[in-house]
């Protein structure tokens, strides 16, 4: 079988875990994927990137480009809420659901048959992974000096800044531009000169490095995610936290609560008051901030980093269409 994608990361000779065998070509642009895909054998395997998604799948029935299986990679899919976003749902939803396999890293596909007419059967739950430097990570000095919340995705500053003022607790966000953040989904409505007195702004000029700084300093991360969210937002923030043994507290909802148990303490979503109680349980409890944290870092220990992503990656591909 030869995978044709995007993932720089797919080695150019590969085997799964029971011995098939296979190559990678990877395709930068949507041309590639036309000129790569003549064999037979081929599967297109495109991360992350919707809009080649639909080129492929448009392309595939309008004829103009080899007719082979188009495999999907946690694709960023959003509700539509804005009159634009609607119209343009109209005319997007057909093509973004026609791939025939949907690889995620987050179990509970609901929202996606719900808004997007992706079955389950075309959808596979595939373990994600760290994303921080394993020997960073092994020789990072830890802290606990904070509670940290960090990420974009569909991120709830708002309720964490509602539970914080209930709180005689330090807490800390990494320095934002919250404009910025609403293009990524989040809730950040206060001005920076609002927040709560007792969160700090830690430096973060987007590095692994200063994310590495801000987890390892944390005694909790929180983790809080809108309502509307319906895909995995946070798992990488969750499983970087995890490795450094810190103790994860998340919003309730696909991406944490659909593949975490022991590893979280979960919460419901916008709730202030109820993530509060949590943060304060966890903050003072130290048997369950230590229970949390231990099986939080066996799971991110088990699923490792990127080469072992992408061996699940190529093993459920193969599974599939090899």
């Amino acid at each position: 079988m030869l995978i044709v994608t995007n993932y720089t990361a797919f080695p150019a000779r590969w085997h799964t875990t029971d011995g098939v065998t296979g190559e990678t070509a990877i395709a930068r642009s949507f041309a590639d994927f036309r000129r790569l895909g003549g064999r037979d054998d081929a599967v297109f395997v495109v991360n992350g990137d919707a809009h080649t998604v639909m080129q492929l799948v448009l392309a595939r029935r309008l004829g103009l480009c080899p007719h082979r299986p188009i495999v999907a990679i946690d694709l960023i899919f959003r509700r539509p809420s804005t009159f634009k976003s609607r119209a343009s749902h109209i005319f997007k939803r057909r093509p973004l659901s026609g791939a025939d396999l949907y690889i995620n890293f987050f179990r509970d596909t609901r929202g996606l048959a719900d808004i997007y007419g992706i079955p389950p059967e075309r959808c596979a739950y595939v373990p994600f992974k760290v994303n921080l430097d394993p020997s960073d990570v092994a020789t990072a000095v830890r802290s606990e000096d904070y509670v940290l919340t960090f990420g974009r995705s569909m991120r709830d500053f708002d309720t964490f800044f509602a539970a914080m003022e209930r709180l005689p607790l330090p807490g800390a966000i990494p320095e934002v531009d919250p404009a910025a953040l609403e293009a990524h989904g989040a809730r950040f409505t206060r001005s920076l000169d609002a927040l709560p007195k007792n969160v700090r702004r830690l430096s973060d000029d987007g590095s692994s490095r200063a994310q590495l700084d801000m987890l390892r300093g944390a005694k909790l991360v929180v983790i809080p995610v809108v309502k509307a969210s319906f895909v995995a937002s946070g798992i990488s923030t969750a499983l970087n936290a995890m490795a450094l043994g810190k103790c994860v507290i998340g919003s309730a909802g696909p991406g944490m609560t659909d593949i975490f148990t022991d590893e979280i303490i979960a919460v419901p979503p916008e709730d202030p008051a109820a993530l509060a109680e949590a943060i304060r349980r966890a903050w003072t409890d130290d048997a369950l901030r230590t229970r949390t944290a231990a099986a939080g870092l066996r799971t991110a220990e088990r699923l490792g980093g990127e080469a072992d992503l992408v061996q699940r990656l190529i093993d459920r591909i193969a599974a599939s269409f090899g």
